[in-house]
């Protein structure tokens, strides 16, 4: 009898050994410790990277009670050019990214249809759609090679120019820079001669007289000294010329290799809710930007109603050119505009009630 517990004893101890060790790397786990890094094209005190993405590291390092560290590298810290970012965090290279998605034309062409001239209607309402599209259209498609935390646009878009832009015509012969291909198309059907570059090349290229202008919303020109090195500013009163997306994507593999938990903190973090507060915050320092320029003593120029008219005749053609374009590589471009614009409509008023 002793001899059977003996041996009962010996087979069950490895047993009970393993447990104990499957136990312990269970708990091991769920308090892992991770440190991501971040990566972005903007000085560290712009806008978006103050309010926006420092904030949400923020609210996750404090949910996971520090077990999650962000480190954020702005000003491409860790190398390359800001229309590198996207393969990087593919790759690897960094663990989280924010970019402009037009800093890589043609790659997601689906989310072309929010920069289309006059558009947005509203900056939460069109960043709202964009996550809603993402999830049905694109998540599985054109992003399928990264984990994305959030979908937005920024505030109208304005024009800033050495030269006042009263009439469409003033801009024949300006060079101006575009933040992507469709803004691109837009300068060029209105007389100007576009320029693409990344936004951290402008006020170099205004010193230098590489352009004669910049299309970007009032939020951006603050860190950028815009107002000092040019003096006009054309707005359109109650629209929105144009507007850029851009998306904060993290690596699939680090993702997928957290923890459930600290997967959840992110998820929490991240999605609808949190699109619609970086589009709202980024817009939000449209205002106080406008008054330094106005500060600045420069000449700000708001085109009425019956102008801003004249101007979406004008790039009316955009429309079906990219429509066309969207057929061509085997999307439904009708059917992208007009949910977009209804998918707008709907979260405008869901976000008002």
């Amino acid at each position: 009898m002793t001899s059977d517990k003996n041996i009962f004893s010996n087979l069950l101890r490895p047993l009970l050994i393993a447990i104990a060790l499957l136990a312990g790397s269970a708990s091991l786990a769920s308090a892992q410790e991770v440190t991501l890094k971040m990566h972005q094209f903007l000085p560290a005190n712009a806008n978006a990277p103050k309010l926006v993405l420092d904030v949400w590291a923020e609210r996750v390092e404090k949910d996971s009670s520090g077990r999650i560290k962000i480190d954020h590298y702005p000003s491409m810290q860790l190398g390359g050019r800001p229309p590198e970012l996207v393969d990087q965090v593919v790759n690897g290279v960094a663990d989280i990214i924010w970019t402009v998605v037009g800093y890589t034309p043609g790659r997601f062409p689906s989310t072309e249809v929010f920069e289309l001239p006059f558009m947005m209607k509203d900056v939460g309402a069109l960043s709202c759609a964009f996550w809603n599209m993402f999830e049905k259209h694109m998540k599985e498609t054109e992003f399928a090679d990264m984990h994305i935390l959030g979908t937005w646009v920024h505030g109208p878009g304005v024009f800033h120019t050495e030269d006042p832009v009263e009439e469409i015509a003033d801009l024949k012969g300006m060079k101006i820079r575009g933040g992507s291909r469709v803004v691109n198309q837009l300068l060029e059907q209105v007389g100007a001669t576009p320029v693409g570059m990344p936004v951290p090349a402008v006020p170099e290229s205004l010193s230098k007289g590489v352009i004669n202008g910049t299309t970007i919303p009032w939020e951006v020109t603050t860190s950028l000294k815009v107002p000092d090195l040019v003096e006009n500013h054309t707005e359109f009163e109650g629209s929105a010329l144009y507007t850029l997306t851009f998306i904060m994507a993290m690596n699939k593999e680090k993702y997928n290799s957290l923890p459930a938990d600290l997967q959840a903190i992110i998820d929490k973090h991240s999605g609808l809710e949190f699109s619609v507060f970086a589009g709202r915050t980024q817009s939000g320092q449209d205002g106080p930007a406008r008054q330094l320029a106005v500060d600045n003593g420069n000449n700000i120029i708001t085109l009425g109603k019956d102008k801003v008219a004249e101007w979406q005749q004008t790039v009316q053609p955009i429309y079906q050119r990219w429509i066309e374009d969207m057929n061509e590589k085997g999307l439904d471009g009708a059917g992208l505009v007009a949910e977009a614009r209804a998918r707008q409509d709907s979260c405008l008023a869901q976000l008002s009630q």
